[in-house]
């Protein structure tokens, strides 16, 4: 288990997300998801730190994610 701080920015109706996340919680990964479709706040936050509305964006402590990058994200929470 990590003790990393990750945000997944996502919507309910996206694929990508749904596989990130699965990804994270197979690996005991906690993590914090915000639905950008819903929630005004994180939307305008993910757009700051990704330049982009486009799901999903992966926030693991400060480094950013764009998409489901599965080898990028392994490499992330076992450093």
């Amino acid at each position: 288990m990590t003790d990393k701080n990750i945000t997944v920015y996502s919507t309910p109706t996206c694929p990508y997300c749904r596989q990130a996340k699965e990804f994270l919680q197979e690996r005991g990964v906690a993590f914090t998801d915000l639905n950008v479709a819903t929630d005004l706040e994180a939307r305008n936050a993910m757009v700051q730190k990704s330049g982009q509305l486009g799901v999903p964006v992966i926030e693991v402590d400060g480094n950013i994610v764009i998409g489901f990058n599965k080898s990028k994200l392994e490499e992330l929470i076992s450093q």
